[in-house]
């Protein structure tokens, strides 16, 4: 059976991707549980707008693309690079970022 996939426009995806970097730097200093916060409503907003049928790939691949800029800009935070991925996975466990889902079925 023939349908139309929806997916996330790759112009649309590398805007989002800038906007939120440049976010980011803004808010770099910012208490990490507020930032985190933050970040949560953005992402959040992100995957209800995106999270139709057929474009889970692009939605996990936003999120994974935001989690390297928050340690990017996380290590950006002192003279060192303080934070590894094994660092930012227990930072995670304290202050869990939204995961990515499917909010709408298109087809059913």
């Amino acid at each position: 059976k023939f349908r139309v996939k929806r997916t996330t426009s790759r112009k649309k995806f590398r805007a989002k991707l800038k906007y939120f970097a440049e976010w980011l730097y803004q808010n770099m200093h910012t208490e990490i549980g507020d930032l985190i916060k933050q970040i949560n409503a953005k992402l959040a907003g992100h995957y209800r707008y995106y999270g139709v049928t057929d474009n889970s790939n692009g939605i996990h691949a936003f999120g994974y693309r935001i989690r390297r800029k928050i340690l990017e800009v996380l290590n950006r935070r002192s003279q060192k690079n303080s934070l590894t991925w094994e660092g930012f996975a227990k930072l995670e466990e304290r202050f869990p970022l939204v995961n990515a889902r499917i909010y709408v079925n298109i087809y059913g």
